[in-house]
C-alpha cells in the first residue's frame, strides 16, 4: 500500500505529537506530504526527540494539555482534520501508582475529550485510538491476547487505557455507529501495541533509555525484572500498523472500524535481561547488575499478543525481529551522541530504511 497517495496534503491532527512515539509518527507523516497540527504537552527535557529533531518545522504545535477539552475541542474543530491520530498519554506504569488520578484523568478523560470533540466536527474523519497490550486482563500465562479478549488492569496505567477502550467502544456506538456511517462520517479505531523501543527515548522507568544512560555514564545497567517477557519492537512497527490501518478506513470506514494488535511474532519474545546483553553487545561494552528486589510495584511479568487478524485484514507483518529492532534502536543513539544535530537525518534514514525492507 502506497500510504503517500493516502495522506499527502491530508490533514492530520495529531495528540501527543511531542512524545518519544508521536515525534516518530509526525516524522513519517511529514514525509508522507500530510499537513500536521499537533497538540501536546510541551517536550520535558532537551533531549526529547521532538527537539532534536526540530518537531515544530514539521507541523502547527499546539501546548496545551488533553484535560482541557473546550481547548482542545477548539482546536480539533478549527482545523478541520481528515485523520486524527491520538497517542497523548500517561504511558509509564510505575510512574501511575505514584499520580493515579492524573493518569486516569489523562488516559480516560483525555480519549473522551478527543471523542466528544469528533461529535462536532461536520465532515468525514478517520480516527485512530492508540492504547497498549496492557489493556488486556493479564492471565500471567503464555497465552496470546487476542482483541476479543475480556479487558482489565492490575495497575492504575493498565486500569485506565482499558477503561479508556470502553469509552471508545461507547462512543462508537452511541454516536459514531457503524451501521450509521452515512449520516455521521467517522470511523473510529484502535491500536493496541506492546513495548515499543527506538532511538529518542529518554523517558524514565523504560528498559532503552535506562540502559543507554548507564552506558553513556560507564555505570552498570541495573535489571529490575529480568525474566520478564514482552513483546519487544520497533517504534516503527505500530506506526506502519496505524497509518495502515487509518488507510484502509479510508477505503472500508464499516469494516475497520475495530481494534487492532500490533507486535512481534508470536515465537519473538525477549525477556528483558535478553534485551540488555543484545543492547549492551550492540553498543560494545557494558555490565549488568541485577540489584536485590525490595517491595515493589507489581508489574506484569508475561504478556504476549496475538497478531493475526492485522496481519490477515491489513496485510501488515513485523519488519524486524526483537535483536534486529535493538540493534537498529542502538544505532540510532551511538550515532546520536556523536552528533546530536543530525538527530532528524538518522530519524528520516531509519524511516526510509524501514520502508524499503517492508516485505
Amino acid at each position: 500500500m502506497n500510504l503517500s497517495d493516502c495522506f499527502k496534503g491530508k490533514r492530520v491532527f495529531l495528540t501527543g505529537h511531542t512524545g518519544f512515539k508521536g515525534s516518530w509518527l509526525l516524522t513519517w507523516l511529514h514525509q508522507l506530504g500530510a499537513v500536521v497540527k499537533g497538540y501536546a504537552l510541551a517536550p520535558q527535557t532537551s533531549r526529547d526527540l521532538y527537539l532534536s529533531i526540530n518537531g515544530d518545522a514539521m507541523c502547527e504545535s499546539v501546548i496545551a494539555d488533553i484535560r482541557d477539552a473546550a481547548k482542545l475541542k477548539a482546536e480539533i474543530i478549527n482545523f478541520q482534520p481528515d485523520f486524527v491520530f491520538h497517542l497523548a498519554a500517561q504511558p509509564l506504569v510505575r510512574l501511575s501508582y505514584e499520580i493515579s488520578l492524573d493518569t486516569f484523568a489523562i488516559n480516560v478523560m483525555g480519549t473522551a475529550h478527543v471523542l466528544e470533540a469528533l461529535r462536532y466536527l461536520e465532515k468525514p474523519c478517520v480516527a485512530v485510538m492508540i492504547t497498549t497490550d496492557k489493556v488486556y486482563h493479564n492471565k500471567e500465562q503464555h497465552y496470546f491476547y487476542k482483541e476479543t479478549d475480556r479487558l482489565g488492569g492490575y495497575d492504575p496505567y493498565s486500569a485506565s487505557k482499558a477503561s479508556a477502550e470502553l469509552i471508545i467502544d461507547s462512543y462508537r456506538k452511541s454516536f459514531f455507529n457503524p451501521a450509521k456511517y452515512g449520516e455521521h462520517g467517522k470511523s473510529i479505531s484502535v491500536g493496541r501495541a506492546g513495548n515499543v523501543i527506538g532511538g529518542g527515548d529518554w523517558a524514565v522507568d523504560r528498559i532503552i533509555p535506562d540502559i543507554v544512560r548507564a552506558l553513556i555514564a560507564g555505570q552498570p545497567v541495573l535489571v529490575r525484572n529480568p525474566a520478564a517477557v514482552r513483546p519487544w519492537q520497533h517504534v516503527l512497527e505500530p506506526i506502519s500498523g496505524y497509518l495502515t490501518l487509518a488507510a484502509q478506513q479510508v477505503r472500508h470506514p464499516i469494516d475497520f472500524a475495530d481494534a487492532f494488535n500490533f507486535g512481534p511474532y508470536t515465537s519473538d519474545n525477549l525477556t528483558v535481561e535478553a534485551v540488555v546483553k543484545t543492547a549492551i553487545l550492540c553498543w560494545g561494552e557494558g555490565t549488568i547488575e541485577i540489584p536485590a528486589q525490595t517491595e515493589v510495584p507489581h508489574e506484569a511479568r508475561l504478556l504476549q499478543l496475538d497478531i493475526t487478524k492485522a496481519c490477515e485484514s491489513l496485510q501488515w507483518q513485523p519488519q524486524f525481529l526483537a535483536e534486529k529492532a535493538i540493534k537498529f534502536t542502538v544505532e540510532w543513539y551511538k550515532e546520536y551522541i556523536a552528533e546530536p544535530t543530525n538527530a532528524l537525518t538518522n530519524t528520516i534514514e531509519q524511516i526510509n530504511y524501514f520502508n524499503n525492507n517492508q516485505k
